[in-house]
């Protein structure tokens, strides 16, 4: 179970970084730090982590590699790679999202006084 936490923990750090380089402190505090929300044991917090990594994937990673291939193929400069990057990075923010099923899972198993 703690190679899933720490994926999540990854993955928004990884958003985090994205808004520093762009000067957005405010946002960068905010993914860095939603990864304590996993210290709450209910689902709920779970699933509000794995809908935020959802949205990220689409709408800040999505967003941004079309914008930044669209700079490279408009300055006739190689582009294939940044792609296939760029569809890694979307790629391990879903896997991390998908990884929360299983926090849940586990948690769910180790109710002792339910």
């Amino acid at each position: 179970m703690w190679w899933r936490i720490l994926l999540i923990c990854l993955a928004y750090l990884l958003i985090g970084a994205h808004f520093l380089r762009f000067g957005q402190n405010t946002a960068c505090i905010a993914f860095a730090l939603s990864p304590l929300l996993l210290f709450i044991k209910a689902s709920w917090a779970t699933r509000v982590l794995q809908l935020g990594l959802v949205a990220c994937a689409f709408l800040v990673w999505g967003v941004s590699s079309f914008e930044y291939i669209q700079m490279r193929i408009v300055a006739e400069a190689p582009w294939y790679r940044l792609s296939a990057i760029m569809a890694g990075v979307i790629a391990f923010t879903l896997f991390a999202a998908w990884c929360g099923n299983g926090i849940i899972q586990k948690r769910n198993q180790r109710k002792i006084f339910s």
